[in-house]
């Protein structure tokens, strides 16, 4: 299943509005299939698993991320279906498919047919994995990322707003990483006005992944049609939105990477709209810099405890990388 997770990844910020699926085949000890859910949702992991195990998938083990789909479509047969064909001998899969067209059917029609089925191994990673999917279905909205870029006394910048750059060249090939696997990314007005950013993917072998751009004005209509933001001369132009929550629209994303600047990330978190915080932290002081947040909505500091929980950290040259989730409530 780790395996499975592993190929899901490849798919991550590629399949919206499909989920991005890892699947396994194993038979006698060795892999026979391996899968992932292609570009634009199709075909689905099962699908390229089975295709490449052919007749060996016969009495094999199937280790898929999320149950196979149950529900016809004009773009491919159910996975479900798939696998009764191809006749395994246990299906192991890592969480239920939220999707009412699915939910539980994908497994009922396994059990069925006569396929042994297991479920729940590495639940939480797989929830993790699909989180985009998974943030869509339950809050109608992109799973969203923050990241934050700053000097040991949390400063973005120096006053003047001299920032490059505040993290050295393993950090920042992390955060182009981070990019690709997102299907767009957003910063503020002034940061796009002032900085101009690329925001593409500078890795070798994934420039074709950069994500769409996205900013953030809440005079959205006007910027975009006034004679400071010509764009006439630069083939991926933006998509303007006038709020934080204006990202429920989104078509086709399901990760959102926010990437500055201060207003912008302060706008999101106090909308509480933050799922998954990248803070990357370079050994240095700056002093009366500009700070990485402005106002927030916090009330009294009291609300500010128990939000975040630690779920990775890790040293990027000299850098720090801490990753953090928001701690929400189910449902």
């Amino acid at each position: 299943m780790a395996a499975a997770l592993a190929l899901a990844e490849r798919g991550r910020g590629r399949t919206a509005p499909n989920p991005n699926v890892g699947c396994v085949i194993v038979r006698d000890g060795r892999v026979v299939g391996r899968g992932w859910t292609q570009a634009g949702g199709r075909p689905h992991a099962e699908a390229v698993a089975l295709g490449e195990a052919g007749d060996a998938a016969a009495g094999a083990d199937v280790y898929v991320t999320l149950e196979p789909c149950a529900h016809d479509s004009a773009r491919g047969p159910a996975c479900a279906d798939l696998l009764v064909a191809a006749r395994p001998r246990r299906v192991v899969i890592a969480l239920t498919d939220p999707d009412p067209r699915t939910d539980g059917a994908g497994i009922a029609r396994l059990r069925a047919a006569g396929v042994a089925v297991e479920e729940g191994l590495l639940r939480d990673s797989s929830e993790r994995s699909m989180a985009g999917f998974l943030t869509r279905r339950a809050r109608g909205r992109p799973h969203v990322t923050l990241k934050l870029a700053t000097s040991l006394d949390g400063a973005i910048a120096r006053a003047d707003g001299e920032s490059r750059w505040i993290t050295g060249p393993a950090a920042r090939a992390h955060v182009h990483l981070e990019r690709s696997r997102h299907e767009a990314i957003l910063v503020g007005r002034a940061t796009w006005a002032v900085d101009r950013p690329g925001l593409d993917v500078r890795l070798p072998g994934l420039e074709g992944r950069s994500p769409e751009r996205i900013v953030l004005s809440a005079r959205a209509r006007q910027d975009k049609a006034g004679p400071s933001f010509d764009f006439a001369q630069d083939e991926r132009n933006p998509v303007w939105i006038a709020s934080p929550e204006a990202i429920a629209a989104l078509e086709n994303i399901d990760h959102l990477f926010v990437e500055g600047g201060a207003l912008a990330a302060s706008a999101f978190l106090a909308a509480d709209l933050v799922d998954r915080l990248l803070l990357y932290r370079a050994p240095i002081l700056i002093g009366a810099g500009r700070p990485a947040l402005a106002e927030i909505g916090l009330g009294r500091l009291a609300e500010a405890h128990g939000r975040w929980r630690l779920h990775d950290a890790r040293m990027l040259g000299k850098d720090r990388l801490e990753v953090y989730e928001r701690a929400r409530n189910q449902g």
